[in-house]
């Protein structure tokens, strides 16, 4: 039987009507609207992402072209570039950011049993900030250098599924340590960072609450040992020692015991010094969760190659927000679909998959189910032989 949805249809039921339409009124983005409403800006533009749409041009002729079909995708409008640049430019980007909370939620507690591999209970993540370059004379409110413009994407991910739990979307000027002021810290959980975040004011506040870090320190670095702890020599661990900040500032800033961790990198031929607040877990775990913070790195990287958000559809600081943040839900919404659905296909090929089969009336899971090609040469064929060699 072939199911009445499309591709595109079906990925979209993972949005809940009700709670998108709460998300809807509590900025009265609907107000005053007689046809194209938010729910058809989201599907609009959840549609650009899913199949690669370069322009508003660019989706209001894909879209006109299966004008038949605009229902069966959700739509309850038609789509003009001139109506979606203008609900871009006036709808308030906190409904889409809203809605990304929700489909994140869902997706943790989907994710919350992912093995990492390091027998810990605890939640860890992984903070850091990507850039994202813009033209300044088409974007002069994001203004980053005297001839250059850009906006900072600043992340926490969820290691379990990477899964992104806060996003904030600020000027290219913004330090990324002013972040950790927005964070709100989950006590017992891990943060693993850069050395771009090292402030020990701010990282003093976060053991208070209590809650651990893993951070790589700077070549400066004033620390005194006061014990030093044995290391299996061939894991790569050079020096496991526990002691406190030396300099009158710092120690200041932070002055409670402080472990500092020295491993060689074999792939990398480097020797990486960490410092964290955890003095009982294994120094070779700790090494190990600072290698895992690679995994926002590749979050980053997945996102500007898989998602448009490197080229924007508006220049103006609400259309800019308004497509990242709907670009955060199709991503967030295809792990959901990822794991209720048991694909063993990566999130790149399920959405490869999806961006050619948008308007396809088949049942998801078919879409990857594996068939047995039959051998060519076991067929028989009733067609005479132009050439005998």
């Amino acid at each position: 039987m072939t199911p009445r949805r499309t591709i595109f249809g079906q990925v979209m039921e993972g949005i809940e009507r009700k709670q998108f339409q709460r998300c809807v009124s509590r900025y009265r983005g609907d107000y005053k609207v007689r046809r194209f409403s938010c729910r058809d800006q989201f599907l609009a533009m959840a549609f650009a992402q899913l199949t690669y749409r370069e322009s508003l041009r660019d989706i209001e002729a894909c879209l006109a072209s299966r004008a038949d079909q605009l229902y069966q995708l959700g739509f309850r409008s038609r789509v003009s570039r001139s109506t979606l640049a203008e609900a871009n430019e006036q709808r308030d980007w906190r409904i889409y950011a809203d809605l990304a909370q929700i489909l994140i939620r869902r997706a943790r507690k989907l994710y919350a049993q992912e093995d990492l591999g390091l027998q810990l209970q605890e939640t860890v993540y992984a903070f850091d900030s990507t850039t994202i370059d813009l033209c300044l004379s088409l974007f002069p409110w994001a203004r980053f250098r005297q001839s250059k413009a850009a906006i900072k994407l600043h992340t926490l991910l969820d290691l379990r599924g990477s899964i992104p739990t806060f996003i904030e979307i600020t000027e290219g000027r913004r330090h990324d340590i002013q972040m950790l002021d927005s964070l709100l810290i989950e006590p017992g959980a891990f943060y693993v960072m850069d050395r771009g975040y090292l402030d020990f004011a701010r990282l003093y506040r976060l053991h208070r609450t209590p809650a651990y870090f893993v951070i790589r320190a700077k070549r400066n670095l004033h620390y005194i040992r006061h014990l030093s702890q044995p290391v299996e020599p061939h894991s790569g661990l050079v020096s496991d020692h526990i002691g406190r900040l030396g300099g009158p500032q710092t120690y200041q800033n932070y002055p409670e015991k402080l472990r500092r961790i020295r491993y060689f990198d074999s792939e990398t031929r480097k020797t990486l010094v960490f410092l964290t607040n955890h003095l009982l877990l294994p120094a070779l775990a700790i090494a190990q969760l600072y290698k895992m913070r690679w995994q926002v790195e590749l979050f980053f990287k997945w996102i500007k190659q898989n998602l448009r958000i490197k080229s924007f559809y508006g220049t103006s600081d609400n259309a800019v927000k308004t497509q990242i943040w709907i670009a955060i839900c199709v991503y967030v919404l295809i792990a959901i679909l990822k794991k209720e659905l048991k694909l063993s296909q990566s999130l790149n090929t399920i959405l490869q998959v999806f961006s050619v089969s948008a308007f396809e009336k088949i049942m998801i899971p078919q879409l990857f189910t594996e068939h047995k090609s039959q051998d060519v040469g076991e067929l028989s064929y009733n067609q005479l032989k132009l050439w005998d060699l």
